[in-house]
């Protein structure tokens, strides 16, 4: 599993508007040469960002990106959404089919609650950080997601799948009214 260089290089670029502080401005040249990426690449984060709702960007003499909120109101599990999806979605298994139209395994996957339970397991720690937690010194940010997976609950989250997968593939029964 990796993510994306999109996902590790927008996140660095929404990092670095928030170290400036609340209403503070950057513009593309000074992020690219900031966190050493291409202007192209970066202006292509920047759009992503902008239609994403994290950053506004003004034009002109004093433009650049701000955030378009407080870094503590920023969810990470939000802007790796954004920059490149979730690991797994419910439609994975559509898409994933091979040369069938359907996948031979779609009524009894043993690989499927895994993928889900990895992605709660994510959601539930990424969806618990903002950009300010990311704000910090790398031991305090440490610390953090240290503490975070120490309070994650998986144990309820795995029958749930299972009884989700049980309700789709059990044909729904309608019971008769009774006068």
């Amino acid at each position: 599993m990796k993510f994306s260089s999109q996902e590790e290089y927008g996140s660095r670029c929404l990092v670095r508007l928030g170290r400036g502080g609340a209403g503070a401005s950057l513009t593309i040249p000074e992020i690219s040469e900031a966190e050493g990426l291409s202007i192209p690449y970066v202006a292509k984060l920047m759009r992503i960002l902008r239609r994403s709702g994290f950053v506004k960007s003004v034009r002109g003499q004093a433009g650049g990106y701000s955030l378009t909120r407080p870094a503590e109101q920023i969810i990470m599990g939000d802007l790796l959404a954004a920059l490149g999806g979730r690991l797994y979605e419910t439609e994975f298994c559509r898409y994933h089919s091979g040369s069938l139209k359907n996948c031979l395994h779609t009524s009894d996957c043993s690989i499927r609650p895994v993928w889900q339970t990895v992605q709660i397991a994510v959601d539930q720690v990424l969806n618990k950080m903002t950009l300010k937690d990311l704000l910090q010194s790398e031991q305090g940010t440490a610390s953090l997601t240290s503490s975070i997976v120490k309070t994650v609950q998986l144990g309820g989250a795995a029958p749930s799948f299972a009884q989700e997968l049980a309700a789709e593939r059990k044909p729904q029964l309608v019971k008769p009214q009774t006068p």
